[in-house]
């Protein structure tokens, strides 16, 4: 059941953030009526041929308590309100009007409508882990009035009071509970983002101590989650818990054995975020309402390597990728607003501010020794390794697979099939790749990387419009030498093309696409003109870049140019440059280091 739910939420999500990204009001109605038997058709025929019914009855029985993992903005608080929704027993006389037309309002489960719904969004808990108990106890309270005065016809008299009488959030909710069950009714309690602290506890390891005390032995957060146990033998009947990092739940939940995180199974893999399909069938709909100025296979070229390419769930790798949802309909309302031209930014800004989580991160990858920084073999190599893990604790977060898992859990990593017998990473998409670029340029010095923004822009233009590279590739070539450290310049080879990748990446004239992407090497960097943004634009670039140590003869840089060349002549022959370099003229660039000099930077004829 959950499953066909799940599905049917990615519809509602849809319809839900379409509401305000339309003037057409019926484009809302198209998306709820039309989309959701196709969809949830496709996920009935890829069921097991287990009698339909038998199925639903063990799958409702399976994920009473239910625990959910995935990225920031991917859609799952508004997967909460729409089963918040079918839910709801005060919504029974809206079942007609919300469902009726969809797969599950002609096949509704027999739990449908029947339970008092409790939401706690723990996001707006407004405390740190210091005073924690205190914010706590008042997010949980509001919510518990809230929930008293909605369903007060079916509650005993003088709930609220008697609630409000308890003290703390544990006390008030295990009353709650008891004087439901005195009544027969039953509660579906809901946790949004129990996890938002833990951005905080990782970001700042002073409060490890506090956050300790809150989750472990009689930790507040850990009696609530214990309460919330203990209340499932009364009237408390399903649980459903998302979050965003796997660290707290490790740390609360491991007596909560009651529950079951389903963040890594194949059957949920895709009940938020969207398939290719789906976006296509979206856009198909949106171009016949509205004056369209690129086909539908233009504007999926254009979305996919900038949003598409999860895959939570190992037994889904090569079957199915999954878009964010909220930067595809950012897309959308970009396109539709500003005359159906590409946007020229294609992140929005709140993905840019929930990626500053990422200055954690590598704030803990810096604590690895230089030679095992997961973030310079991702860039290094183009891929990581590693053990999926579903939860660990807090303070082994810098354990490698850990912290290989909670990169993917935030969203920097997406599953790529198997190496070695171990999970593959890599960099799903441009969204997450330019965000990982420039964090990691703060990560190559030991102050802070400051140089002439207006001057990099200024060359950036010229490099675009003039092909001038040489000043382009110099000054790159000269913040490498400034802000390098010797810890940086032990790294070699891999500093050096890690630097300029990430430079290169914060071009905004091009998609800068290595050999990184197909894993047949490092060096080569293709610059994708953005002709979509800049038409005018005159200029492309394919670079093969080489490294060599300090004490190199002129001998070996010469050998080193005449292997370049090579290679850069048959990458220019391949079919996905010869086909994205469309109107620019193609520029075949070799450059060399020896160290962190820069002694060739040449076009090749």
């Amino acid at each position: 059941m959950l499953k066909k739910i799940g599905k049917f939420l990615l519809v509602l999500v849809v319809l839900g953030i379409s509401m305000g990204l339309i003037l057409y009001p019926f484009v809302s109605n198209y998306l709820f009526e039309n989309r959701a038997d196709g969809i949830i058709d496709t996920v009935e025929k890829t069921a097991d041929d287990a009698d339909e019914e038998q199925y639903k009855e063990e799958i409702e029985a399976a994920n009473k308590y239910f625990f959910y993992i995935r990225p920031r903005r991917f859609g799952k608080s508004l997967t909460l309100s729409m089963l918040q929704n079918y839910y709801d027993v005060n919504k029974k006389d809206k079942f007609e009007q919300l469902f009726g037309d969809l797969y599950i309002g002609k096949n509704p489960t027999p739990e449908r409508n029947s339970y008092l719904v409790l939401n706690l969004n723990f996001s707006v808990v407004a405390a740190g882990i210091d005073d924690y108990k205190d914010g706590l106890d008042a997010t949980c309270n509001m919510a518990y009035n809230f929930f008293c005065d909605v369903y007060q016809q079916y509650l005993p008299k003088d709930i609220k009071e008697e609630m409000n009488k308890q003290e703390g959030c544990i006390d008030q909710l295990q009353y709650i509970c008891q004087e439901c069950d005195k009544v027969g009714q039953q509660i579906y309690l809901f946790i949004d983002e129990y996890d938002h602290f833990t951005n905080k506890i990782l970001a700042e390891p002073q409060y490890m101590t506090n956050y300790r005390k809150q989750t472990h032995g009689e930790g507040y957060l850990r009696l609530f989650f214990d309460a919330v146990k203990a209340a499932t033998s009364t009237s408390l009947k399903r649980v459903f818990v998302t979050g965003v990092s796997p660290v707290t739940m490790d740390d609360l939940t491991s007596g909560f054995n009651i529950g079951t995180n389903y963040s890594l199974s194949a059957e949920f893999n895709e009940m938020t975020g969207f398939t290719e399909e789906e976006v296509r069938e979206m856009l198909t709909y949106y171009s016949s309402v509205c004056p369209f100025r690129h086909s539908v296979d233009e504007l999926i070229q254009v979305m996919k390597p900038w949003y598409d390419n999860y895959c939570f769930a190992i037994n889904r790798y090569g079957q199915v990728t999954m878009y964010n949802s909220v930067m595809v309909l950012y897309f959308i309302d970009q396109y539709i607003h500003n005359n159906c031209d590409i946007p020229r930014d294609m992140i929005e800004d709140n993905i840019r501010v929930d990626y500053n989580k990422l200055r954690m991160l590598i704030r803990h990858d810096k604590e690895f020794a230089h030679d095992a920084s997961i973030i310079q073999h991702l860039v290094t190599d183009g891929f990581v390794t590693g053990n999926l893990k579903r939860g660990f604790p807090a303070e082994s977060i810098n354990d490698p697979d850990n912290f290989v898992s909670l990169l993917f859990y935030f969203g920097m990593l997406t599953i790529d099939g198997t190496y070695r017998g171990k999970t593959k990473f890599v960099i799903p998409n441009e969204v997450v790749r330019e965000q990982i670029y420039a964090y990691l340029l703060s990560t190559y010095k030991e102050n802070e990387l400051a140089y002439d923004t207006y001057q990099k822009s200024d060359l950036e233009s010229g490099f675009a419009y003039d092909g001038d590279y040489k000043s382009y590739f110099g000054f790159i070539a000269d913040a490498i030498k400034r802000f390098s450290s010797q810890r940086d310049r032990q790294k070699g080879e891999s500093y050096v093309h890690g630097f300029t990748l990430a430079m290169t990446c914060q071009n905004m004239f091009y998609r800068p696409i290595s050999e990184l992407d197909n894993q047949a090497g490092y060096a080569d960097i293709f610059l994708r003109p953005l002709l979509e943004n800049y038409p005018d634009m005159e200029h492309s670039y394919i670079v093969e870049l080489k490294y060599c140590k300090a004490d190199a003869t002129d001998e070996q840089v010469a050998k080193l140019r005449e292997a370049a060349i090579a290679q850069v002549n048959r990458y220019a022959d391949s079919d996905v440059v010869k086909t994205e370099v469309k109107t620019t003229r193609l520029h075949k660039i070799v450059v060399i280091f020896r160290s962190v000099d820069m002694v060739v930077c040449e076009e090749i004829e």
